[in-house]
């Protein structure tokens, strides 16, 4: 007997949003969907539940809306740059090039490349390192090695 295929749903809107993880402020949700009718404070708590673990953490979400007006959340690594900041404890030169931030060690550098491998296009670490790197770089972050 022929199995009947399941009906996809159509993806009626699509955002990509940076909320902090664990706390999603309802205002910046609506901002974004709130012409697409789904039910904010759902979304609210199904992102609050899946990034707990990351409090603290700006956690990028993206956030599709359905025609029947159910979502799905497909949740990313946390950016670059906040990775560089949050290992360092400040932020970043307000003149990269002239100015220097400070110093990631090749330990602090392989520990943010290997948590954003999953959402960089290579599967190597090392050259995972290098784009990281590359973005210490463009902040006034000098790349150190151990």
């Amino acid at each position: 007997m022929p199995q009947r295929q399941q009906k996809q749903k159509k993806p009626a809107f699509r955002a990509t949003l940076q909320l902090p993880g664990g706390d999603a402020p309802v205002v910046d949700l609506g901002k974004m969907l709130g012409q697409t009718g789904v039910n904010l404070v759902e979304v609210k708590r199904a992102y609050d539940a899946e990034t707990a673990g990351q409090r603290g953490d700006i956690v990028p979400v993206v956030v599709t809306v359905f025609e029947d007006r159910s979502f799905e959340l497909r949740l990313k690594t946390p950016p670059t740059a906040f990775l560089i900041r949050k290992a360092l404890g400040g932020k970043g030169a307000a003149r990269p090039g002239h100015e220097t931030a400070g110093t990631l060690t090749a330990g602090q550098l392989r520990a943010i490349a290997e948590r954003k491998l999953d959402d960089l296009n290579t599967d190597d670490v090392e050259a995972a390192m290098r784009i990281v790197a590359g973005t210490a770089r463009s902040m006034g972050v000098r790349v150190g090695v151990d």
